[in-house]
C-alpha cells in the first residue's frame, strides 16, 4: 500500500497560513508546495489552477481528495485526524457558537475587508490624471458610505464577543479560534481595529502558541495586504 503524506498548497501571506497552523495544532505530518504571489498584482500565480479551477489557496490533497475553502479544509482536517481535539461537545451551547464563528470568518467578516482593501488600492492605482478624482470619489463614497459601517459593526461583534469568554467559541481554544485568526488581523491592518483590547488580547495569544510558531517558521511569517 502507497502510503501519501497530506500536502498544503501554500500562498504566501494568505489564509493558508491557518491550515498550517491547525496541522500544527493537531500534530498531523504534512507537506508544504509553495506558491508566491505575482510582485506586481499580488495575486496567486497561475500554477495553483493546476490544483484546483479557481487557482486560489489553501487547497489541500489527501488521500486522492482536493480540497478548497478554509472552512470545508478545517472541518475535514478536524474531524479526520483531531479525535475530538479543538471541537467543542456535540449538542453543546459553545458547539453552537464554534459553527457560527467558523462560517462567519469567511461568510461575513472577510467580503468587507476584501473590498476595503481593493477600493483602497484603486485610490492609490495609476491612471490617467482626468480619471482619478473621479474614481478617487467613487472609491471614498463607497468606503464611507457602505464598506466602513459594515466593518465598525463587525469589528464591534467580534470585540463584544471576545468580552463574553476567552476565546470566540467560549473558554477553551478551538479550531474556530485558528479560522477567526485571518479576519482578525486584517480588521487590525485593514479596519483601525488595533485600539480594540479584546482583539488585541485574542491575537497576542495566539502568535504566542508554540503551533503558530512552528507554522511561520514552515510557512513563513504572515503580512496581511493592505
Amino acid at each position: 500500500m502507497i502510503l501519501t503524506v497530506l500536502t498544503v498548497h501554500h500562498l504566501e501571506n494568505s489564509r493558508s497560513h491557518r491550515i498550517l497552523w491547525l496541522l500544527e495544532e493537531l500534530g498531523v505530518p504534512y507537506e508544504i508546495r509553495r506558491y508566491k504571489r505575482d510582485p506586481k498584482s499580488s495575486l496567486a500565480p497561475p500554477e495553483l489552477l493546476q490544483v484546483h479551477p479557481l487557482g486560489k489557496s489553501p487547497v489541500v490533497t489527501d488521500d486522492g481528495n482536493t480540497l478548497a475553502e478554509s472552512g470545508a479544509i478545517v472541518e475535514y482536517l478536524v474531524e479526520r485526524y483531531g479525535g475530538g481535539a479543538l471541537v467543542p461537545p456535540a449538542g453543546s451551547p459553545e458547539k453552537l457558537r464554534y459553527t457560527y464563528w467558523l462560517h462567519f470568518a469567511e461568510g461575513t467578516a472577510m467580503p468587507p475587508l476584501v473590498m476595503k482593501l481593493v477600493f483602497t488600492r484603486i485610490e492609490h492605482a495609476p491612471m490617467p490624471f482626468f480619471a482619478r478624482p473621479i474614481a478617487r470619489g467613487i472609491s471614498h463614497k463607497v468606503k464611507k458610505d457602505f464598506i466602513d459601517p459594515n466593518l465598525r459593526r463587525i469589528v464591534d461583534h467580534m470585540e463584544a464577543e471576545l468580552g463574553r469568554s476567552d476565546w470566540f467559541a467560549g473558554n477553551d481554544f478551538t479550531a474556530a479560534d485558528i479560522q477567526m485568526s485571518f479576519p482578525a488581523e486584517a480588521a487590525v491592518a485593514r479596519a483601525g481595529a488595533g485600539d480594540r483590547p479584546n482583539l488585541g488580547w485574542f491575537l497576542a495569544r495566539i502568535h504566542e502558541r508554540p503551533a503558530y510558531r512552528r507554522a511561520v517558521e514552515k510557512g513563513g511569517a504572515l503580512e496581511i495586504l493592505s
